[in-house]
């Protein structure tokens, strides 16, 4: 028996397909009702259990509030993160509907003005998110990662020391830490007027759902206290080669603002934040020849230098 049949009966449930396998297996699942779910095993080492039950937390409260999340499923017994014989933890949560906004390393679907449209939309969701998120009153026990300034930049940044990566060459680790130096800097600046708050961490395309009735947030596994910014910066990471990427960025700003102020000069800076944490994701989980190495590289060496050049 395999460790999703294994989980999905827990759930008396039965595996449909699996979906993706990166820091967690994800499974399309049919519960005893005739619901879709999504089932997850959770990678050993990454999250601990605390910290995923402080996820399914955060999900169930935010859709309580009506927000396009997916709500924790629990089994017959209650639980929402069983374990497995295998010691890993199992969790599911309801199906939400939709197709990927995008897909990475390949350009935005739809016309210049459907893009923008979805860019604005999305800001605006994630500024409900963040409207909702800080409603509500955390329990004593929650537990999340922390992108906050050391974790970003500091010795040991939770995705790790990106200036370090193997592939850069003298040069671009020069760039890279000039980069880091610069950043610091910023979110120093920022965090003096900035409180910080839980954020998704990973509002990539492949998260974000667009059906007819509107966009929906799914896959909260790297969420985490943060400054809310740097969920407008982890989309604009993969617009950097859009052809119309100002436009992308001042959308999405302008939805956010449409409910929440912010300080629109520092989301070039987030976007910064996170095209340089995703140099340091690459490195210990992909082969050393995978070519998302030198596209990671190149793409945090392209924005360091914009940014820290002026650019917006």
């Amino acid at each position: 028996m395999t460790e999703a049949t294994e989980a999905a009966g827990l759930w008396g449930a039965t595996v449909l397909a699996e979906l993706r396998n990166r820091e967690n297996a994800v499974y399309a699942i049919g519960l005893p009702d005739g619901a879709k779910a999504a089932l997850r095993l959770h990678r050993l080492g990454y999250q601990t259990e605390a910290a995923i039950r402080s996820e399914l937390w955060w999900c169930g409260a935010l859709a309580a509030q009506g927000l396009p999340v997916p709500a924790p499923v629990p089994t017959a017994d209650g639980d929402l993160l069983p374990a497995l014989s295998s010691r890993r933890r199992a969790s599911v949560v309801g199906w939400v509907a939709g197709d990927p906004l995008g897909e990475a390393g390949v350009p935005l679907p739809g016309t210049p003005a459907e893009q923008q449209a979805r860019h604005r939309a999305l800001g605006r969701l994630l500024a409900e998110v963040h409207e909702a998120t800080d409603r509500l009153a955390l329990p004593a026990d929650f537990s999340r990662p922390r992108w906050d300034i050391a974790g970003l930049v500091g010795e040991t940044p939770f995705w790790g020391r990106f200036w370090d990566h193997p592939l850069l060459d003298a040069e671009a680790a020069a760039t890279l830490r000039q980069a880091r130096d610069f950043l610091r800097e910023r979110l120093a600046d920022h965090a003096r007027g900035a409180a910080l708050g839980l954020v998704h961490a990973d509002v990539l395309r492949e998260n974000v759902l667009v059906a007819p009735g509107g966009l929906s947030l799914i896959d909260f596994d790297d969420s985490g206290f943060g400054f809310r910014l740097y969920d407008l910066g982890t989309v604009l990471s993969q617009d950097l080669y859009e052809p119309q990427r100002p436009a992308l960025q001042a959308a999405l700003i302008e939805g956010y603002a449409s409910l929440r102020p912010l300080d629109a000069a520092m989301v070039p800076v987030f976007t910064l934040a996170r095209v340089l944490a995703s140099v340091g994701w690459a490195a210990p989980r992909l082969p050393p020849d995978h070519p998302v190495h030198r596209s990671h590289i190149a793409r945090a060496l392209m924005w360091a230098r914009h940014v820290m050049a002026g650019g917006g």
